[in-house]
């Protein structure tokens, strides 16, 4: 039987409530918090400060969820496959292939918007979405890592990142290994500046495979409240981040 827990309805600038409060894991959607609000900037950063994130569909009322247990990627166990290796060697010695952040950003998301996904129907990256995580952009708390070959951007993540908290959100390839390439570059930012582990939100194969895994809400809110208070990170990236992933 499935169980329907009351829900929350925020105004604008409104708390969110404590993310023990969101639904159990016997109700029909497991973590979620609350509904309505807004996408304003303000409220993503004090949503991602608590360890809160919105996912809705077109059509839907904007929807806050806070998932436990919830999917981190510690950076120290990031899986870095032989083929993958191979992949990052060929990319970083090849004079047309460049990692760039933040150049462009808007081109990131609208492609892990629009990109087609195995056994997805249009997407949770809605307009509105779209364009409150622009001005989170515009303010210094979303960003983009980019595959870019040829001077032509072939594939790529956004992230929020709060402090020394980060929330990795999308990513797209446009090539083989485009994606994995950008992931791989932002475990290696990651580890240089010693961030401890990237949020995943939730599980799937695909992040297992790269060595996500899954640890409780509390102790992922404990750790994002002790990252968002360090000084916030500089989005470059240098090829000598490749070797916090190769030497390992």
């Amino acid at each position: 039987m499935q169980i329907h827990p009351e829900l929350p309805w925020l105004k604008p600038g409104d708390a969110f409530p404590d993310t023990a409060l969101a639904w159990p894991a016997d109700s029909d959607a497991p973590g979620l918090l609350a509904a309505g609000g807004s996408l304003d900037a303000g409220s993503l950063v004090r949503a991602y400060s608590q360890g809160v994130f919105p996912w809705f569909s077109d059509g839907q009322p904007i929807l806050w969820w806070s998932t436990d247990p919830r999917m981190v990627l510690d950076v120290k166990h990031f899986k870095l496959h032989r083929s993958m290796r191979k992949a990052i060697n060929n990319f970083r010695l090849d004079p047309r292939c460049e990692i760039r952040c933040d150049f462009a950003f808007e081109k990131v998301i609208e492609q892990c918007a629009h990109t087609p996904r195995n056994g997805q129907r249009g997407t949770w990256i809605v307009p509105d979405m779209v364009a409150a995580y622009r001005d989170l952009h515009r303010q210094g708390f979303a960003h983009s890592v980019e595959t870019w070959v040829d001077q032509q951007l072939v594939g790529g993540l956004y992230c929020v990142a709060i402090g020394r908290a980060v929330f990795g959100e999308s990513m797209f390839a446009l090539q083989d290994n485009a994606s994995k390439l950008a992931l791989a570059a932002l475990v290696g930012f990651c580890r240089a500046h010693g961030v401890q582990m990237i949020d995943c939100q939730q599980n799937t194969r695909h992040l297992a495979s790269l060595g996500a895994g899954e640890i409780p809400r509390p102790q992922f809110v404990a750790q994002v409240e002790k990252s968002i208070v360090l000084p916030p990170l500089t989005w470059t990236f240098d090829p000598l981040y490749w070797s916090h992933i190769l030497d390992t």
